[in-house]
């Protein structure tokens, strides 16, 4: 989806982490759902797009020792590497689509608070599911947009979820 790689490109050549929604200093809901499961330091956790977010910092900071960030942002990830300098060398670095994503491992935590809900058409969705039913082997966190939030997201079109639909969804691989 090179329209969409583009977009993303772009964002991050033209925006610092200040002028961008998204930020957060400190991903609390994420960290929360993250200790929820008592994972091992040495767990294998795979945040998708997570590019630029500051997760596997907090995340290197605590001690886990196996993490993969994907992003589809060549960008966004340099400026992560960047950002944690000789710590980013800790951090499996992945510049991928999500939907041609084959993955190399499974994972005991499969995060992702950035990329589903950007998935609109439903071969992209069916796609998504798919490479996470076979990915993942434990846990999956998956935050998207209800139907009361926006319908677009960083001038893209999203797609919103009820609770039920999403719960639907992830049926169908787990």
């Amino acid at each position: 989806m090179q329209i969409t790689k583009d977009h993303w490109e772009r964002l991050y050549k033209t925006h610092s982490p200040d002028q961008v929604s998204w930020t957060q200093s400190v991903p609390q809901t994420s960290l929360d759902f993250i200790h929820s499961f008592r994972l091992s330091k040495t767990a294998e956790i795979i945040d998708i797009g997570g590019g630029d977010s500051k997760l596997v910092d907090h995340l290197l900071d605590e001690g886990f020792q196996n993490i993969t960030v994907l992003d589809i942002s060549e960008t966004a990830v340099d400026k992560a590497r960047a950002r944690l300098g000789c710590k980013s060398k800790l951090v499996k670095w992945i510049v991928c689509d999500i939907i041609d994503f084959w993955p190399p491992e499974s994972y005991d935590l499969w995060h992702d608070r950035a990329t589903f809900h950007f998935l609109t058409e439903e071969q992209q969705v069916e796609t998504y599911m798919g490479i996470a039913g076979k990915a993942v082997k434990k846990y999956m966190v998956v935050g998207t947009f209800s139907e009361s939030g926006p319908e677009k997201c960083s001038g893209l079109p999203i797609r919103q979820y009820t609770e039920d639909q999403l719960g639907n969804q992830l049926l169908k691989n787990f």
